[in-house]
């Protein structure tokens, strides 16, 4: 068992590291000269998380630990994300290592931090065991020097589809029965600074939680998803193989000036494991139409898809995405009896992904995940045979070691395939994008099919998903609604799903959110006027990107509004959202590079929640732009070179 023993005893050893910049700083004591240490974080000098226990509980031997053997080294890389919030991700940090060895029968174990000009990190490492082992639990802690304002989503329990709300709260509210969700984000009340817990490169471990600790002091610690056919009374967390080395996945504090600077952060990703998919030339992103969001009874067979294809076509969008039922003995909930390698006789898989390839367009599959993992290898064969370009597992709901390790079972087998991956039912991001470009989007997140069972997707959910969720990583919150009401006429309707939310709001989420795979939600229909002509907002989506060179969040806090810009090759794309509560935006505009540059602007329209005003301008980047978002409102423009023109 490693605990952190810290009686009182001889005088502290102390460490410290600094981020590149100098502006994040870590400390680590050892005040118990046979002990653990504990360690705090500082962001320009002010205590962000208090002095905080360390340690791993486990079945080993009891370890007493001499003092440690210190290294130390710097990085300063840069890396390219395939697809995401930035092409070129800077990797630059200082590294220290305290490695401690066990002066007794126990075993050593090497302490790592990292210091990031947007956070720290920090890792348990033991080396391979003559035998299997027990991990039960971290005694790892996130104490607070003051009761701080969070935002978290309670989950309550591990076995969850992590789809619940970020409410706010304080740090003294926290109980030790929660179970908040990654990322825990804080405010110091220290100037806008921000903070986040979260966790990054998960393997062979389970996912973490957070909730108060047994002593009650103020803050929150670790807990761990314990294995799906654990005893509740001394509940298992992982079991780590004779020989094998345990890294523990990073425990990450973000940090940034504010919650903005959090969403522009790619630290979650940053320390995920290096690429392992070696050719990543087959790997897009786009725009996908998807029949499930509008009409989950449609007709499965070869026809229908076929037209929507053709829909597909006629927007330029990069995929089709086929929801549940096209394969034998399908179901929500797993049951023996199915065969993914079988569609049902009205579905001519080929057929439908021959005419999609004709046209540019890869279609991807559902599949309940364990009637997929029945028959992993040939399924994925078949798919690869068929022409088939991606897949979509759901159901998963877990983050215990055995759900972990199935994801990088199934992440790397497609990427032999070279099939992407969008997951449903998913835990929240942790780095895997980096290590399997081919992952594209996830869900882990309250999304928009809740507005076919409830009142709870609103403008203040949507414009807190960025400051929270998002700064993890990609999200398939599946936007397209378009036939919006106002709150106060919001009715839940399963079949003809409504969203309370204006035209402007809607659209301006294809910039706002991180979504690689992003999709067109509603009806065909949905998108047309009585006239034929396309709907308003649909000139602007088949337009944007759905990955960046860049990425700014320029004004905006949580659960009220926000303004992103992201920038793809020379031209700027601005989205932006606000709550229940219309306002005026006054936009700089100094990301814009030299010279002229032609803007068109859709904003909401006067009275109308359904309808877009478009205009058109000639800026410079001394210049500002106004924009007024009506109340559940937004708003999106479009800068380009005029000297392209």
């Amino acid at each position: 068992m490693l605990v952190p023993l810290l009686g009182v005893a001889a005088q502290a050893e102390t460490w410290r590291l600094a981020s590149p910049n100098g502006r994040v700083q870590v400390e680590v004591v050892r005040s118990d000269a046979k002990g653990l240490p504990r360690y705090s974080v500082k962001y320009d000098g002010y205590i962000v998380i208090a002095p905080s226990s360390m340690g791993l509980h486990t079945n080993l031997p009891l370890s007493e630990f001499a003092a440690p053997e210190v290294t130390r080294r710097s990085v300063d890389e840069v890396y390219h994300m395939v697809l995401g919030n930035a092409r070129s991700v800077p990797d630059r940090y200082h590294e220290m290592t305290l490695s401690f060895s066990a002066i007794n029968e126990g075993h050593n174990i090497d302490l790592i931090f990292r210091a990031y000009d947007d956070g720290a990190a920090f890792r348990y490492v033991v080396p391979p065991q003559a035998n299997e082992y027990t991990v039960y639990g971290e005694q790892t802690e996130f104490a607070f020097p003051v009761d701080y304002t969070l935002w978290g989503s309670d989950l309550g329990r591990s076995t969850t589809s992590h789809e619940r709300e970020f409410l706010p709260t304080t740090a003294s509210q926290v109980r030790v029965f929660h179970r908040y969700d990654h990322p825990l984000v804080g405010k110091t009340g220290h100037k806008e600074t921000t903070f986040a817990l979260a966790e990054s490169d998960v393997e062979n471990y389970p996912g973490a939680y957070y909730s108060r600790g047994w002593n009650n002091a103020l803050g929150v610690v670790v807990q761990l998803a314990p294995l799906i056919d654990s005893h509740n009374s001394n509940p298992q967390a992982a079991k780590i193989a004779q020989d094998t080395p345990l890294r523990t996945p990073w425990r990450v504090i973000m940090l940034g000036d504010s919650p903005r600077a959090l969403v522009e952060s790619s630290l979650v990703a940053t320390l995920g494991a290096p690429s392992r998919v070696a050719d990543t030339s087959w790997i897009r992103s786009g725009k996908a139409a998807w029949e499930w969001w509008h009409n989950e009874n449609v007709e499965r067979k070869t026809e229908t898809y076929l037209a929507y294809i053709d829909f597909a076509y006629e927007l330029g969008l990069e995929y089709l995405l086929i929801d549940n039922g096209w394969y034998e003995g399908w179901s929500i909930r797993y049951k023996e009896g199915s065969d993914i390698t079988k569609p049902i006789p009205a579905m001519d898989i080929p057929k439908i992904t021959a005419y999609a390839k004709e046209r540019n367009i890869g279609v991807i599959l559902w599949a309940q995940w364990k009637q997929l993992d029945d028959h992993l290898d040939e399924a994925f064969a078949a798919f690869e045979r068929w022409g088939v370009a991606g897949v979509e597992p759901d159901f998963m709901d877990r983050n215990d070691q055995e759900m972990v390790n199935w994801y990088h079972k199934v992440l790397s087998k497609a990427a032999e395939h070279r099939l992407v991956v969008t997951m449903h039912g998913a835990y929240p991001p942790n780095g895997l994008v980096r290590t399997y470009p081919n992952y594209i989007n996830q869900e882990g997140v309250l999304a928009a099919e809740y507005n076919k069972f409830s009142k709870r997707i609103t403008a203040r959910h949507n414009v807190t998903l960025p400051y929270t969720r998002m700064i993890l990583g990609p999200m398939d919150y599946t936007p397209g609604g378009f036939t919006h009401v106002k709150p106060e006429d919001y009715y839940v309707g399963r079949f003809s799903p409504v969203v309370q939310t204006t035209r402007g709001h809607g659209v301006a989420m294809y910039v706002v959110f991180d979504s690689p795979l992003t999709r067109l939600s509603d009806s065909r229909e949905a998108y047309r006027k009585p006239d034929g002509s396309w709907a308003d907002g649909i000139d602007f989506i088949r337009e944007v990107p759905t990955t960046w060179d860049e990425t700014r969040v320029l004004q905006g806090d949580i659960g009220e509004y926000i303004v992103t810009v992201r920038r793809k090759d020379d031209t700027w794309y601005l989205g932006a959202m606000t709550n229940e509560d219309g306002r005026t935006l006054d936009i700089p505009l100094d990301f814009l590079g030299k010279g002229t540059y032609e803007a068109k602007i859709w904003q909401d329209a006067e009275g109308d929640i359904s309808s877009l005003d478009v205009s058109t301008q000639r800026l410079k980047r001394n210049a500002r732009l106004k924009m007024k978002l009506a109340p559940t409102g937004g708003g999106v423009a479009v800068f380009k070179p005029a000297s392209r023109r």
